[in-house]
């Protein structure tokens, strides 16, 4: 993993002190609960910070929230760490090994935080949710970190609405296109005709990686299937995912060449660049156009990624970026402050707003809150923003597929065995058969549930 240097500034400036230290007054009845971390004049405490969130705008944001949390918290020092959405697996899966856990981990879907907590490796986060606010969390918001013991695991950095359509509006007028797709069949067609001229329909994942894991989540879903039943047994095997495979296959015509290789960062480049007609991707893709090609700023939308047939719901693909602690940190009490801490006003509206659109607010009071709404992506998309933050609130993702289902705490076995997406390349790359490839895959799928 590459190290960032010390994201912690040597100073703060007097303003941002008088302002860390009113929010802290704040939070200070709640935080109270913790045991208090004793003060030194030097540094006795480093908190480790992980996290695969780390754009150059999300840094800055960071270093923020740690210098006004250390100027708050005399004798405790956070040092930020970034892992990535490929690796936090195997990075995640060492650290647990060998006992050098970090302190604080964020921007990981709840899914991972529910099968840690189920190994025995997260500490309740019940105190800190309190410390919060329960009452400034939207509704439900933390049903997904709800154990079966009734405890918490963790709770929501922001909501994510993973996978929308984006598309140009103006390639749509081009190609005499009067309507964004809702059906499998329209879009096909419509990114059909838009391609052409350097310009490819989607850029759609073909890779044996998470990326391609979840889209094919979402087309099952798109299908009216479900990975599992609520009781969580094995429902893969269906005519559903049948009709998912023949749609992602159809759509490997309409993908850059390249696509066989693809993860998240080839897909929101794909899109953002002006390679692709068509987008698979979460609300990042506001703030890149307008900083990386602001000449299609106004010419680009988005919606629910549409289904097999009108008949079908859409739904919302939520990794439910979390916070959590794991509990062989040796600094539970500091990490709790901290933790509760990043849900400060200011800090969090300038952690949310490094990426506007992309992580949304988990909090109703900070989405109504005027530094939140004055933002100028947040002023300047209001229809995108409050549909991916209304549908991503009500979302779904692989641990937690629907408000009927066990929390599935097997979800990032899964994500890493990568027999999901192996599962698309047999079919769309390999030309194997689909009924075939998806009893396999049933199979692999019930032994990881068993293990």
């Amino acid at each position: 993993m590459n190290r960032k240097k010390d994201s912690s500034p040597s100073a703060v400036s007097r303003r941002g002190l008088l302002q860390g230290a009113a929010g802290a007054i704040g939070m200070s009845a709640a935080l109270s609960a913790f045991r208090s971390v004793r003060p030194a004049l030097a540094a006795d405490v480093t908190l480790r910070w992980w996290s695969p969130q780390s754009a150059p705008a999300q840094l800055e944001a960071y270093k923020y929230q740690i210098a006004q949390f250390e100027a708050a918290h005399p004798g405790i020092k956070v040092a930020f760490e970034p892992t990535s959405d490929e690796t936090y697996p195997v990075q995640m899966a060492a650290a647990f090994a060998s006992g050098e856990v970090p302190d604080i981990v964020t921007h990981i879907p709840s899914f991972s935080v529910a099968s840690y907590y189920a190994k025995g490796l997260v500490a309740q986060f019940d105190d800190v949710i309190k410390a919060i606010g329960i009452d400034k969390y939207y509704d439900g918001a933390n049903k997904t970190y709800e154990a079966g013991d009734g405890h918490f695991t963790g709770t929501g950095i922001g909501n994510t609405a993973a996978d929308n359509l984006w598309i140009r509006k103006d390639l749509m007028e081009k190609a005499g296109i009067d309507k964004i797709p809702e059906t499998w069949d329209e879009l096909r067609a419509a990114a059909k005709k838009m391609q052409g001229g350097g310009i490819y329909g989607a850029p759609l994942p073909f890779a044996k990686n998470s990326a391609t894991s979840f889209v094919v989540t979402t087309f099952i879903h798109g299908a009216g299937g479900q990975l599992f039943t609520p009781d969580l047994q094995v429902a893969i095997d269906s005519e559903a995912t049948a009709n998912a495979l023949e749609f992602y296959s159809s759509m490997r015509e309409l993908c850059p060449p390249g696509a066989t290789g693809y993860s998240w960062g080839e897909m929101i480049t794909g899109f953002v660049s002006g390679a692709t007609a068509t987008g698979y991707y979460a609300g990042r893709v506001l703030a890149n156009v307008n900083k990386q090609n602001p000449d299609i700023a106004d010419k680009i939308t988005c919606v629910q990624y549409p289904t097999i047939s009108a008949n079908v719901q859409k739904t919302t693909l939520n990794d439910f970026p979390s916070v959590f602690i794991p509990k062989a940190t040796k600094n539970l009490e500091a990490a709790k402050q901290f933790a509760a801490f990043l849900f400060m006003p200011e800090g969090y509206i300038k952690q949310l707003l490094a990426a506007p659109g992309h992580v949304l607010p988990v909090l109703r009071t900070i989405a109504e809150d005027p530094a939140y709404m004055s933002d100028p992506i947040i002023k300047k998309y209001p229809k995108e923003v409050e549909q991916m933050t209304v549908n991503a609130a009500k979302g779904y993702n692989m641990g937690f597929e629907s408000p009927k289902h066990k929390p599935n705490t097997k979800s990032v076995d899964i994500i890493a065995s990568d027999v999901l997406s192996e599962m698309v390349q047999r079919v769309a790359l390999n030309g194997e058969d689909k009924k075939m490839v998806i009893g396999d895959t049933a199979k692999k799928l019930e032994e990881i549930m068993k293990s």
